[in-house]
């Protein structure tokens, strides 16, 4: 076994791949294990990551391998003026159930999500999408509210892969969230909450048909359980290989490790500010200073995960190299005292397995919490659960979160949605803040938002509005007759995927 990492830096792909090994897929099937189950797979109301629908569906724009933007349904894209992107689109493209893609489809898209009433939780990702006009059938413009140097970025991942307006209207949201329909390379055919999803080629797709026939996605939420399957064979690929389990992997022939450095989200405890103690920064700086962050990489995530002191990822435009504070007791202590409370507090606080070691990494912070005086009522909800939660703001005063920039790395993706104040995932709460995030929006020269995105990350190292923890390696495990080596964006793009 050997192992294969993508080295985010610069892109380049490093392989060392074994010869041999006896192949468990077919040339026709790939099953792939998953730690989560799907709770839906509608793209403008996604509570999870994009994975899934990924295969079904279709953007303007996409990426490829080396993370450039590059031709999807749409062949081209022009900026009119500074608030004006027209996109030329593909002709003679139909959805999976025949209906034809076009202008309005793609209006259709953007205007569903951007509908006040409809409380789309992906809606932070398009706020600055003024609407949608239907110039002819394969000619649309999209118009901003101001200047968004990120709109190109904007098409290329959810909540705008384009969905067929007829067919979501005749069944319905619910309906489409559980029967999805797309131009993607894959067509769902099975759908069983909590087990698996599956996927049947679309053999009629602009890209040509895919090399695999069928995809299934089977839901195994226990991570030994997950890697045995892999071991048998009865997997061909799992996402979400916890650290601990890593030398399970790397000691077996026939699969390997496959390591996306700084390829994961950037994992947080997000702080409802509008309840005090949190309303209060010291109080905040209090439980930053109180976490040992490098003491959890090193043993609870053996050193597959980086400490951080942003939410902006090393390779995102905007980056700002900022050093993750160090454990100080003493000035935490010293804060809670200043902050009116000298003895800690009580407060309740959410976990997830979700992440790798999640549920540890949370059960070390409690206890790093306990020695500045804040007693932890720990809470570790399933996820199925935990997502609906958060959005809705049911979550626990402290609760943990990983986000990510990775689909379009930019730093925009990785703390709009979270720090500014009314967006579905933020419990942030800082006027400076918010007009510095609207800003970084408006402004196109590169140096000026450069700038500004380096202003919100020192202010959010001092005002803590969430406690930044690490970002995580993406931990991949295959059989070594399946070509993945992982991607710096996070997808798993089966169209490019091959089974030797």
């Amino acid at each position: 076994m050997k192992t294969i990492k993508y080295a985010t830096a610069g892109f380049a792909t490093v392989l060392a791949l074994t010869a041999g090994g006896a192949p468990s897929a077919s040339a026709e099937e790939l099953i792939i294990g998953r730690s989560v189950s799907t709770t839906g797979m509608d793209p403008g109301f996604l509570r999870e990551a994009a994975t899934l629908v990924d295969n079904i569906f279709d953007t303007l724009i996409l990426r490829d391998q080396d993370m450039q933007l590059v031709p999807g349904l749409a062949v081209s894209w022009t900026a009119i003026d500074d608030t004006t992107w027209e996109f030329e689109l593909r002709e003679g493209i139909t959805f999976q159930n025949g209906e034809p893609f076009n202008a309005e489809a793609v209006k259709y898209t953007l205007d569903r999500v951007l509908d006040p009433d409809a409380n789309a939780p992906t809606i932070s990702y398009i706020r600055t999408v003024a609407g949608a006009e239907v110039v002819d059938e394969f000619t649309v413009r999209v118009t901003t509210a101001a200047p968004d140097p990120l709109l190109p970025t904007r098409m290329s991942r959810y909540p705008t892969y384009i969905v067929p307006p007829g067919y979501v209207e005749e069944v319905g949201q619910e309906e489409f969230a559980r029967s999805p329909v797309g131009t993607g390379p894959y067509a769902m055919t099975d759908f069983a909450p909590d087990e698996h999803v599956v996927m049947e080629a679309n053999a009629d797709h602009w890209r040509g048909a895919p090399s695999i026939d069928t995809v299934t996605w089977r839901v195994i939420p226990e991570a030994t359980a997950r890697i045995a399957a892999l071991l048998s064979g009865e997997v061909h690929l799992v996402e979400s290989v916890p650290a601990d389990l890593v030398d399970l992997v790397e000691g077996e022939d026939g699969v390997e490790l496959v390591q996306v450095a700084n390829g994961g989200l950037t994992i947080y405890f997000g702080l409802k500010m509008d309840e005090p103690p949190l309303d209060d920064a010291r109080v905040r700086r209090a439980l930053s200073l109180a976490v040992d962050r490098a003491a959890i990489a090193e043993t609870l995530l053996r050193g597959f995960a980086t400490p951080k002191g942003t939410q902006v990822g090393p390779f995102d435009f905007g980056y700002l190299d900022l050093a993750p504070p160090e454990q100080d007791l003493e000035q935490a202590r010293a804060l809670l005292a200043e902050a009116g409370y000298p003895d800690g507090f009580e407060i309740r606080m959410q976990g997830t397995r979700r992440y790798i070691n999640g549920a540890e990494v949370s059960q070390a912070i409690v206890q790093q919490f306990g020695e500045i005086g804040v007693q932890v009522e720990l809470e570790v909800p399933e996820w199925s659960v935990y997502i609906q939660q958060v959005p809705a703001g049911e979550q626990a005063p402290i609760y943990m979160l990983g986000w990510g920039s990775t689909q379009t790395l930019d730093a925009d993706a990785a703390i709009y949605a979270i720090f500014r104040s009314g967006e579905p995932y933020s419990t942030v709460s800082i006027p400076e803040m918010d007009a510095l995030l609207d800003e970084s929006r408006q402004v196109i020269d590169p140096t000026a938002r450069e700038a500004i995105l380096h202003q919100i990350q020192e202010l959010a190292a001092e005002q803590v509005p969430v406690i930044t923890l690490h970002q995580e390696d993406s931990l991949y495990a295959r059989r070594d007759n399946v070509v993945f080596d992982g991607r710096a964006d996070a997808r798993i793009p089966v169209y490019d995927i091959t089974l030797q």
